[in-house]
Order: C-alpha cells, then structure tokens, then sequence
C-alpha cells in the first residue's frame, strides 16, 4: 500500500453563496476510508448543475427561476436553504461528484484487492432496504466529501472499476450527466423509429442524450443554441431547433406534423414547458431532470389527462443504470465531449465559464496527471 500524505490540496465550500464560497487550501487533511469505504487518489472530477445547485442554494422551495449567471456568481437571498434532499447542507463540504481516480487504500469491510483499481464514482450513494426510486440516502460532494480535491473517500459500491484508454478527464465527463440521462430514457422506455425532442442538447446531460438515443435508434429533435447546431448535428440530432425560436411547437409541428413527438426529455423546464407537452402525441412520455430555465412552468392539466401521458422525474439514477454506462464506456459505444480542464485552483473560473452554457459537453477538473 503506497505511503499517503497527511495533507491534501482541496477546494473547499464554507456555505451558501457565490463563487467567494470556494475556497482553495493546500492543508486539508487527506480523509481515511471509514467502513465499507474505499479511498480514491482522484484524476479528475467534472463539473455539472448540482455543484451550483448546492453552493448558491438553488434547490430551496423559495428559489422561482432558473440558475441564471447572477445566482451562480453571488447565490440566493433565502432564509430556507438546503440540498437536493430537502435537509439543510453541512458546511464545510468538499463538493464534486463525477470523480474519477484510483484505489489506494480501504477501509475495514472493503476489499484490499481493490487497491490498485482504476475507478469511476456513482454520485448517488443508496440504502438497498428502501423502495426502488426512493434508495438514495445521499450524493457525493453534498452529504459526503467529493472530488475537487486530491483524495475522496467514498463507500466501495459507489467506485466501479473501469478498464478504458480514456484519459481521466475523459472519463470524468460520463458519470452524472450520462447516467441521468440513460436512466432518463430507460424509464420512458425509448424504442427504435420513436421520435424524441432532447432540451438543452449542448449541456452534459442533453449532449448525452444524443449519443444515447441514437444508440436506440431513435430520431432525434434537439433544441440547442443555433451557433451550436453543426456540433449537435455530429452528435446525432436529425433536426435542430434554434434555442432562440420562442415558438417550440410550432417548430416541432413543421417537422413531424399534428401527430407528434413520442418522448420528451426535458433538463430545461421554464416557460417552454407547455409547449412540451403540447406536441406530445396521445400516450406520449415526458421524463426531466432539470430545470435550468426555471422550476415553476405553467402546466395545462388538459394536455396531461385528455392525451393520456406519462410523466417522470429522474433525481438519482439506479445502480444498475451507472453499471451499464460503464459497460458502454468500455465497449467505446460512446464517447466523451470533453470542452475544456482546468487546474484545481481555477474551479472559480471553471464554474464561471460553466454559467455561461456557451460550451457543448462538459467541463472538467483535472486534479492531476492521467
């Protein structure tokens, strides 16, 4: 077992707020792999919503609009803020949930084999004894130390080895975005020929639903920013709708008719959220995991009860949804989009460019060498 340090590099989040809230050490004390844990010497660590989510406290009932460069730079002026469970966050955190690394120690109950292995995170850690959809207890980098530092501990489940010539940052790209969006489209049960309208199709969990849709054999309608159409046209979209057309119907209706789309996959809400189901054929399936444009839509119940639709939310992917992304990274079946990295010390900025949504993929922390 090689000799760990006793310090670590990190950055730390001291509380709700703006991006003064992270904080850069050199003097974190590596954290010790506890029962039935597994301690990662990590690589890299991708950014994603839910790092925003948390620190400017945006997922609090009180919060109406979407994640706007405003909230994501000087965070929430609310009284009742909390995580993504409801529970109010403990400070200080170390966040940071799609890391990827190597096994370098384990905690008593953990396998010492397992040192050595090259590994990607789950960010979603479960209790098995709880009902299906209701088994996540807590998430990596919000109740459990994550990977925007040199060293995470987290419970050997959540580490699934992984055999791949993807570089770290590469790697780093899949978990949460791709694994929300796989559990998106296997819960409304995505078929061959079916035709699918994927919001926000430049953003990580969008762009992931291209590759994996068309896997499906799926024809595909993205909504993206119209300088982004070549990218997403690459991607896998069959059509584009200009992100700046206000009128989403009607430009979904010029493409495939009255009939309509049979799957919604939705990480945008917002006031296009009624358009939505509104070009939804009869039995149609709505499934989000976002909302970025804003968390209160307005909703015609008629659309929802007279055309007979399903509609899902995705919070926490299954373990078996996270195990079968791995599969795919390792037979090649799809590939990482990879914008840009960033040292550890410029997460700040890294997070700013992200509020910016002008990149197509995903932006990531390279914590050190691959």
């Amino acid at each position: 077992m090689p000799t760990l340090p006793s310090h670590m590099r990190a950055i730390v989040t001291t509380g709700h707020g703006g991006l003064d809230r992270l904080v850069y050490r050199e003097d974190v004390p590596v954290p010790v792999a506890g029962p039935g844990q597994v301690l990662i010497e990590v690589g890299a660590c991708g950014l994603n919503n839910t790092d925003l989510n948390t620190r400017t406290g945006w997922y609090a009932s009180t919060v109406k609009s979407g994640m706007t460069e405003e909230i994501g730079t000087r965070g929430v002026a609310s009284e009742t803020l909390a995580a993504w469970s409801g529970a109010p966050v403990k400070f200080p955190i170390i966040q940071g949930a799609d890391a990827v690394g190597r096994i370098v120690a384990v905690g008593p109950g953990a396998s010492h084999l397992r040192i050595g292995e090259r590994v990607m995170v789950d960010p979603c850690v479960r209790d098995p004894k709880r009902p299906a959809r209701a088994r996540s207890t807590a998430y990596i980098g919000s109740e459990i130390g994550g990977g925007y530092a040199e060293y995470a501990a987290v419970p050997a489940s959540n580490a699934f080895r992984v055999v791949s010539s993807l570089s770290d940052a590469e790697l780093a790209t899949f978990a949460c975005s791709y694994s929300t969006a796989e559990e998106m489209l296997t819960r409304v049960r995505l078929e061959a020929s079916e035709t699918i309208l994927v919001t926000g199709a430049s953003g990580g969990v969008g762009s992931a639903h291209l590759q994996l849709a068309k896997l499906r054999g799926a024809r595909i309608i993205a909504v993206a920013g119209a300088a982004k159409e070549a990218r997403i046209r690459a991607l896998g979209a069959d059509h584009v709708i200009p992100r700046e057309r206000r009128d989403l119907a009607a430009a979904v209706r010029e493409l495939v008719g009255s009939e309509g789309v049979d799957v919604v996959a939705d990480v945008v809400g917002g006031e296009q959220f009624i358009d939505m189901l509104r070009v939804l054929r009869r039995g149609g399936r709505y499934v989000s995991a976002g909302a970025i444009a804003g968390p209160v839509p307005s909703i015609d119940l008629r659309d929802l009860i007279y055309k007979d639709l399903e509609m899902h939310g995705v919070a926490n992917p299954e373990e078996e949804t996270f195990r079968r992304l791995v599969r795919l990274i390792e037979a090649g079946d799809i590939k990482p989009l990879l914008e840009r990295t960033y040292p550890l010390e410029r997460l700040r900025e890294a997070q700013a460019d992200f509020m910016k949504k002008a990149h197509v993929g995903n932006l990531v922390i390279a914590i050190r060498a691959s």
